[in-house]
């Protein structure tokens, strides 16, 4: 049985990037709410954000992030066909960040005339995959996909970047996006501004629209990128950057992705 269809799948839903062929998505239920309430959040891949179509995110690297900084496990989490899900309740004043990060190795060499293929990370591919592998191919990837919910009054706690692959930092408040009104974002790229980054916006809704009516914008030398919300509503921003910075030296391209959505509010 050939592996490779498998092996691309598993790749394909376990790192979400805005230049494949399927998207990688979170959909709160709601994203401002009061203390001790519940969301739900789904999470999907599929041809446009939110388009139930494809299959299920996994969840294997599900983190939430609490106000204070702590984590906290997600509540009755399942995963179909089409959509994973799990509830969260919100019992600390303040934002919540959810995120799906994955990062890791793939490699590929020939063994026997045959064709080797290996998935993992740093510290396990010196001795798991042969140094001297003929036709030894190995990339990096880094792909971190979140979504943010606030209970009363918002803080930074749980947003602080980790200096790792590529990242978002509101600069406007996260909890405090309006149709009508502008937001600003930086992004980082392991902890430094991401200078001359092409983002992707898509707002919800693509099923009922004639276009895609998707936002193609680049951020400044300060990694800074201003948005404008037409309408309400849930939107999805994408961006990925590809760089040498490896953490094995057979790996000659690194490829950072970040994915994030927002909810925008009526004024």
């Amino acid at each position: 049985m050939n592996r490779l269809p498998k092996l691309l799948l598993i790749a394909a839903v376990s790192v979400p990037v805005a230049a494949n062929a399927h998207k990688g998505w979170l959909a709160p239920s709601k994203t401002v709410l009061d203390v001790d309430q519940w969301i739900t959040v789904d999470a999907g891949v599929s041809t446009e954000p939110f388009v139930r179509d494809h299959n299920a995110m996994r969840l294997d690297n599900l983190v939430i992030v609490a106000p204070d900084g702590s984590t906290v496990a997600p509540e009755n989490a399942s995963t179909g066909k089409l959509r994973s899900t799990f509830d969260l309740q919100l019992k600390q004043a303040g934002t919540y960040r959810v995120a799906v990060v994955n990062e890791g190795l793939m490699a590929s060499w020939e063994e026997d005339g045959k064709p080797k293929r290996w998935r993992g990370n740093a510290a396990t591919f010196a001795s798991e995959v042969p140094a001297k592998a003929k036709g030894l191919k190995v990339s990096e990837s880094q792909g971190r996909l979140e979504t943010f919910a606030t209970a009363g009054k918002p803080n930074d706690g749980a947003l602080k970047p980790t200096g790792k692959g590529l990242e978002l930092q509101p600069v406007s408040g996260i909890a405090d996006l309006f149709a009508g009104e502008d937001a600003t974002f930086r992004f980082l790229l392991d902890g430094k501004p991401a200078a001359n980054l092409d983002v992707e916006v898509i707002r919800d809704g693509t099923r009922y629209r004639n276009a895609i009516g998707e936002q193609h914008l680049k951020t400044d030398a300060e990694g800074l990128v201003k948005l404008s919300w037409a309408v309400p509503g849930l939107h999805w921003i994408s961006a990925s950057v590809q760089d040498g910075k490896t953490s094995v030296p057979q790996a000659k391209e690194r490829r950072a992705s970040y994915t994030a959505t927002v909810e925008v509010l009526s004024p």
